[in-house]
């Protein structure tokens, strides 16, 4: 379980975000794999569903992870990518 600091200045999504995204920077989550589900993340950071989707949003933003309908939101492989995406 992650503590998500709720008094200090960074909002609980952007928290959630810089974890995921050091997770995903360290090979923790390696390119091509799941990120946790909602349902997952709802246990590990005790957060409401909308704070988790404002969070993987700011990932998606980033170009660091895409959902794939219907199997959840995975880590882009960018060693896959080329000039042209």
């Amino acid at each position: 379980m992650v503590i998500i600091d709720r008094e200090g200045p960074v909002p609980p999504y952007r928290q959630i975000a810089d974890h995921l995204r050091r997770q995903i920077e360290d090979g923790t989550i390696p390119p091509g794999r799941r990120i946790p589900t909602m349902v997952e993340m709802e246990q590990a950071y005790g957060v409401a569903r909308d704070t988790l989707r404002k969070a993987t949003q700011v990932l998606k933003d980033e170009g660091l992870v895409e959902t794939v309908r219907g199997m959840g939101i995975y880590v882009v492989d960018r060693s896959m990518q080329t000039d042209e995406d």
